[in-house]
Order: C-alpha cells, then sequence, then structure tokens
C-alpha cells in the first residue's frame, strides 16, 4: 500500500506530490491533465515498467532525468530514477537498496484495467497470450527467465531462417532447445488455466447475475500430453516451410486462450455486455491469484474503464474493490463517487501539471 509520491520532470509533472488513500483514490481531471500518467508513475514504481510507452518517452519533454518517489505503510522508500545523458540509464532504489529493474520479489504486485482490456479475448492473441504469461511470471518463481530464453532462442532461429543460411545441423540445437522451453511454458499456462477453471463459472455468475458455465480451454496444433516432443517434430518437419516463410510458424507464441460461455465459442455467440463481464471476471481472478500467491493485497489501477461498464458492472466491480488500494482515472468524478460511501478520496490534476 503507497502513502504519497512525487513525480519530478516526469511526462506532464514537472514537481507534484500527492497523498494516497488506503482505499479508492479517485483521479479526477479533463483530458490531457495528467491523470493516466500518475497511473503510469504508479505502476512503474510497483512493478518497474509502464504499460503504454517505452522507458525514454516516460522524461517530460525536453528534460534529460526523470524522478519517482514514493512511501508505503510499511515504512519502505521506492525511487526510479531514469538519466538520458549520456545515455539512457534507469534504476530503482528500495531503501537505498539500487537495482536495475524490479524482480518479482522486489515488485508490489499490480493489476491494471484500461480500456484496452475490453479487447482482451476479442483482439489479437497475443492479447490473451501476455494476459496468461504475465500472470504466470508474477506467480511462479523463473517461469520470467523461461520466458526471456524462449524469446532469444526464437529469436535466433527466425535470424537463420530469414538469412536462407542455417544447416539442418544448426536448425537442430534450435530445434531441441526451442520445444523444451516451449513445453515448459505451454505446461504453466495449462496448469493456470485449470486454476482459473475452477472459479470463473461461479464468478462470472455472480457478476451477471444468472447461472453460466464459462470454460477456459487452449488452443494449439499439439497434443497437450506430448508437447514438447510434438513440437520438436513439427519443427523438424516443417524447416523447409519455415525458411520460406522466414519465421517459426509453431510454438507457443502461436497457441491461443479459447472460452466457451454455456458451451458455445465466446466469439460466435456472446453479447457485448456478456464479453466485458467476461474480461471484468479474468481481471478480478488476476487479483485474487496473485494475492494467494504472494500473500499480499495487490495495488488495483483502473485507467477509465468505470465510463465503459454499465450500471449493473459498475455495482459489481465496486462490491470487489472495497478491501483493495485502488486508483481510478475519469472525467466525471460523479459517475464513480455515487458507488463509495466511505473509504474513498478525489484526487484532482491539473491542465497544467
Amino acid at each position: 500500500m503507497l502513502t504519497d509520491i512525487r513525480l519530478q520532470q516526469f511526462r506532464s509533472y514537472t514537481d507534484t506530490a500527492f497523498e494516497l488513500n488506503p482505499g479508492v483514490n479517485i483521479i479526477v481531471g479533463p483530458n490531457a491533465s495528467g491523470k493516466t500518467n500518475l497511473l503510469e508513475a504508479i505502476l512503474v514504481l510497483a512493478r518497474g515498467s509502464s504499460y503504454r510507452a517505452d522507458t525514454s518517452d516516460l522524461l517530460q519533454f525536453g528534460q534529460s532525468w526523470a524522478r519517482l518517489e514514493a512511501h508505503t505503510a510499511e515504512g519502505q522508500t521506492r525511487t526510479f530514477k531514469l538519466q538520458s545523458s549520456p545515455t539512457l540509464d534507469k534504476k530503482f532504489e528500495i531503501d537505498n537498496q539500487a537495482a536495475t529493474r524490479l524482480t518479482p520479489t522486489k515488485a508490489i504486485p499490480a493489476v491494471l484495467f484500461e480500456p484496452n482490456h475490453l479487447l482482451l479475448l476479442t483482439g489479437s492473441p497475443d492479447l490473451r497470450r501476455t494476459f496468461l504469461d504475465d500472470l504466470i511470471e508474477q506467480t511462479e518463481h523463473g517461469f520470467g527467465t523461461t520466458r526471456r530464453h524462449y524469446r532469444r532462442v526464437l529469436a535466433q532461429r527466425n535470424a537463420l531462417l530469414k538469412h536462407n543460411k542455417a544447416t539442418a545441423e544448426q536448425l537442430f540445437v534450435w530445434n531441441i532447445r526451442l520445444s523444451e522451453l516451449g513445453g515448459q511454458i505451454a505446461k504453466q499456462r495449462l496448469a493456470l488455466l485449470a486454476r482459473l477453471n475452477e472459479k470463473i463459472s461461479d464468478l462470472y455468475s455472480e457478476l451477471a447475475r444468472r447461472p453460466s458455465e464459462v470454460t477456459l480451454g487452449y488452443a494449439t496444433r499439439f497434443p497437450l500430453a506430448t508437447y514438447e516432443s510434438a513440437l520438436l517434430h513439427k519443427l523438424e518437419a516443417d524447416a523447409d516451410l519455415d525458411r520460406l516463410r522466414g519465421f517459426t510458424a509453431a510454438g507457443p507464441h502461436r497457441d491461443d486462450l479459447t472460452v466457451l460461455l454455456d458451451g458455445h465459442p465466446l466469439q460466435d455467440s456472446a453479447s457485448r455486455g456478456e464479453t466485458r463481464t467476461l474480461v471484468l471476471a479474468l481481471k478480478i481472478l488476476e487479483t485474487q491469484t496473485l494475492e494467494a500467491a504472494l500473500s499480499r493485497k495487490p495495488l488495483l489501477l483502473l485507467d477509465d474503464v468505470f465510463s465503459e461498464l454499465d450500471g449493473k458492472r459498475r455495482e459489481a466491480l465496486t462490491e470487489f474493490l472495497k478491501d483493495y488500494q485502488t486508483f481510478i482515472t475519469t472525467t466525471d468524478a460523479d459517475v464513480i463517487v455515487r458507488h463509495f460511501t466511505e473509504g474513498s478520496s478525489i484526487i484532482l490534476t491539473q491542465q497544467d501539471a
């Protein structure tokens, strides 16, 4: 839980500090007044990176450095420093202990819900893979390393394919490693989906105010029980075809999350309201999964989401938020304030913040 935050030469903020409520913080202001920049600053201090920009874009225009500082209810001081000269350099300090990035043990768990997440189930499969992998990385030790190694091996194999210089022997080395790492990723995704499936039907039914059955599945071209060996066989068999394509067409980077609602594929039958309810259910499950795995409550960051939800879903979300420190951006406080009778405060951002 954060008690305060100071932003210096970060995005639109020259030097501004805010006191933070342990309950719901409603960040209010007109468009382009710095609401989302404040939310982004909180996420950078909590998890170590922005959700919408490269690190260099965090600097206020024309400035060579930026600094964020926050304190927690436990008395911890968290600092983020960014310097662009002579080269771009960022570092974190937690109680004066320096780090170049925030590992899971140093990060504060945080769940972000922003308008683009409403496309989670209807947009690109990459959105769904990222949702699963980000959650696993925060809750399963070592998965982040596996994920990074897979990306590097995939990039190496693709580089060989694009230049059409790879011999069968050279590709075989990368095929072996890619299938090993791919099998580990698929296995952990399946384990997460099994845990989510235990709760999602009941949660969705509660949010939708009607009994429903939701099933999360894993779409892949390989038998799940023999994923690693099947992937290796496919990589070997399709080597010539991959050379023509110039990229690797099989592996967990091509798999997808599927959703059945009352036995029907979501994309075929679900209404817009049902889809949004399912996304909301997934974000709540993300929060609960983090809390259970890490034994601490995550921060909740909601970027202009209330305006995208109808009254019923706002009420359901409000009921869930009451137990967490929450930050909600909006241009209209009245839309949100009416849902909270106590435990909330308003943070005003200015046009020239």
